[in-house]
């Protein structure tokens, strides 16, 4: 990219916007899932009296308060940003964007906030009824703090239920706001893939403690719920993707274009396995694609019809798009892969192999990079709208100097970089720590 078009104010907010989502989201979508996780040990110690599921809840709902804490954090940085390099978006549409961040935090953070200290640090102070209930609310108020913000991102897909009056948008039906008509798909596929990304969060923490020596009860639980868990949300995932995706190709025709790499019209599309989109070319590069795929896959019609990105005027980046979809699918299948041998392995012989233990660790972290490129997929794919068909991204952006957006973005790389680091280092010296503590 030239040096000019770097510096552009726009490119720049743009830049520092997704820096900050992308290291945010890292965090809600552990603890989103986590708390449902932590639930069930609870559960599990509750139904059977069987004190390894105590422990791993509480080496687990440790980690699920480091999350959150960072979850918290970022996201009042993030949401700075409407304000300072976004004031376009809340003056076009802040009678809906308002209210629905409102109502999370409203609804759900508290709750989450208030539940959570019991959680931590109430068990022996309360009955084990109220610390099964704090847990409960803890869990539900996660998913319901998750509801209200994908409802706010798929009203940007795909907004109904307003009215636009002198250049500012009008609720003319909250029920069409909220259930909008990719919010089902983008909440059931946000959902899911928070739910991989703990299982194999657990499963690779677990995994590294098993190859450490730690062969506690707790752990070997706690691993074999990390890879079942993982094995049966990864095919559900695939068919939810699959729903989303045809729900995608109804409302937003140019992203799956750009998703397919699709220039031209055409019946029978292949599924592009590897290609270089060319956007001066309007063709891709090198492609290596599977006939009629595609097709089949978004039709299902082997002929069916898939419209080329030239019949739009404006469409998204395709080359970004294309490859954000591609790592979020091959990561996919990786899960896959991962779980199911993990899977049998356990149900065969009671453990993972040491083979298949190094895998586990590796993938630890697989769901952020799944969901992050997923993420980009859908944001991307928005372009160059910011609220699709009501309002561009260029029209948001503030007159803030370049010098500025830079700077700041400069500290908030170097500040995510250095937190993430410390996250992941965190986390595996408390798995490293929890052994020590029960040796």
């Amino acid at each position: 990219m030239p040096t000019d078009a770097l510096l552009d104010p726009l490119v720049l907010a743009r830049i520092q916007f997704a820096a900050n989502i992308t290291f945010h989201i890292l965090f809600p979508t552990i603890s989103i899932a986590m708390g449902w996780v932590l639930l069930f040990f609870k559960l599990r110690f509750n139904k059977t009296g069987d004190d390894k599921w105590m422990q791993a809840y509480g080496f687990w709902v440790k980690i699920f308060a480091l999350t959150f804490a960072l979850g918290v954090v970022s996201g009042i940085t993030m949401s700075f940003q409407f304000g300072t390099n976004w004031p376009g978006f809340m003056m076009a549409v802040g009678n809906i964007a308002g209210p629905l961040l409102a109502y999370e935090v409203l609804t759900a953070f508290f709750l989450e906030a208030t539940f959570l200290g019991i959680m931590l640090f109430g068990q022996k102070k309360v009955s084990n009824r109220m610390h099964t209930l704090a847990t409960v609310l803890v869990a539900g108020g996660t998913t319901l703090s998750a509801f209200w913000i994908i409802v706010l991102n798929s009203w940007m897909q795909t907004p109904t239920g307003f009215e636009m009056i002198n250049g500012q948008a009008h609720v003319t039906s909250w029920l069409a706001v909220i259930f909008n008509p990719s919010m089902p798909y983008r909440l059931t596929h946000m959902l899911i893939a928070s739910g991989l990304t703990v299982a194999f969060l657990v499963a690779g923490v677990s995994a590294f403690q098993w190859l450490k020596g730690q062969r506690q009860a707790a752990v070997q639980a706690a691993l074999k719920t990390g890879v079942f868990l993982a094995a049966v949300l990864i095919p559900l995932q695939i068919f939810v993707g699959d729903m989303h995706g045809l729900n995608t190709l109804k409302h937003q025709p140019a992203k799956i274009a750009a998703i397919e790499g699709v220039w031209h019209t055409e019946r029978g599309a292949p599924l592009m396995l590897f290609a270089l989109p060319n956007g001066e070319t309007r063709s891709n590069d090198f492609a290596i694609g599977i006939p009629k795929v595609a097709s089949l896959i978004l039709t299902h019609d082997l002929n069916g019809e898939i419209k080329g990105l030239n019949e739009f005027t404006e469409h998204p980046p395709v080359a970004k798009v294309f490859w954000a979809f591609r790592i979020m699918a091959g990561v996919g299948m990786l899960m896959l892969l991962a779980s199911w041998l993990a899977a049998w392995q356990i149900r065969r012989q009671g453990e993972p192999t040491p083979l298949v233990s190094k895998l586990l660790i590796g993938m630890t972290f697989s769901g952020w990079v799944a969901t992050v490129a997923g993420w980009y997929v859908t944001e991307i794919g928005r372009q160059p709208w910011l609220v699709h068909g009501v309002l561009k991204t260029a029209d948001a952006v503030s007159n803030v100097p370049s010098g500025m957006v830079l700077s700041t973005l400069v500290m908030y790389l170097a500040l995510y970089v250095f937190l993430l680091g410390s996250y992941i280092s965190v986390v595996f010296y408390m798995a490293n720590k929890a052994g020590k503590a029960t040796a």
